[in-house]
């Protein structure tokens, strides 16, 4: 009889992880490797991606570095590419890498729409234009798309950032529809305010966090291995039959 434990684990499954560099990102390539798979990790941060790098080789798993800019067209298949030459093919891929632009409508400016459009929405859906391909091939993949509550409730001041979100959240349910025949699972993932260095940056004061919390029948906002745990979930044969959801992580938030 298979232990249960067994379904939860990753070995030898070869994930790209991106946004590497810190918060999520680098607990998913910690929690990943630290179940058996092999990771690499993108990012722009070259020494942000050294130190998960590190954190890596002290536990005794190896991680290979991809540098490379999401903001542009270039940089999403720049990263597939290096993945593919590294391990020939990836079972596994987390579309990590966000950007957010805290303003109102009429505040934003026309470079802060395109650049959240482009990290947030459109390197995931050149990602998995590149790497899905071969997880056609080999009949078999795993694509975890990070969004936010932000893409399923209207969150004030992030209008470029929700509506990327939201734009992900679709992608994910097309990408799921079009690749389920080739037994490719694709869901995404939405958490509440997570208390990475970006999430402390914006909701780390106090007096603008307390609305927010009040809010979440938890009353508190999430640590990034919360969200790793779940993801590693989705990147499990545990999840084989979740396809095109997404799933909320957010403390209850939208429960209200």
């Amino acid at each position: 009889m298979q232990n249960p434990l067994e379904r939860f684990a990753v070995t030898g499954k070869r994930a790209l992880v991106t946004g590497g560099s810190k918060g999520i990102g680098a607990e998913v390539a910690i929690v990943l490797a630290q179940a058996g798979a092999e990771v690499a990790i993108t990012g722009r941060d070259r020494a942000g991606l050294q130190a998960t790098a590190d954190q890596l080789a002290a536990a005794g798993r190896k991680c290979t570095i991809i540098e490379a800019d999401l903001r542009t067209p270039a940089g999403p298949l720049h990263a597939a590419e290096a993945a593919l030459a590294a391990f020939g093919a990836i079972d596994i891929l987390v579309n990590n890498a966000g950007v957010s632009r805290v303003a109102s409508i009429l505040e934003s400016s026309l470079e802060d729409w395109e650049t959240t459009m482009a990290v947030n929405l459109r390197a995931p859906y050149l990602l998995a234009q590149a790497l899905a391909p071969k997880m056609i091939e080999q009949r078999s993949g795993k694509i975890v798309n990070v969004s936010s509550q932000a893409g399923v409730i209207a969150l004030e001041d992030h209008a470029a950032y929700a509506a990327s979100k939201g734009g992900l959240n679709m992608l994910t349910k097309v990408m799921a529809v079009e690749w389920g025949r080739h037994n490719i699972q694709v869901n995404a993932v939405a958490p509440t305010v997570i208390l990475t260095p970006m999430g402390t940056r914006v909701w780390g004061d106090p007096v603008k966090a307390a609305p927010m919390l009040a809010k979440i029948p938890l009353g508190r906002f999430g640590q990034p291995v919360e969200v790793a745990d779940l993801i590693l979930f989705l990147a499990s044969s545990a999840s084989d039959l979740i396809t095109g959801e997404t799933i909320l992580i957010d403390g209850g938030y939208t429960a209200l």
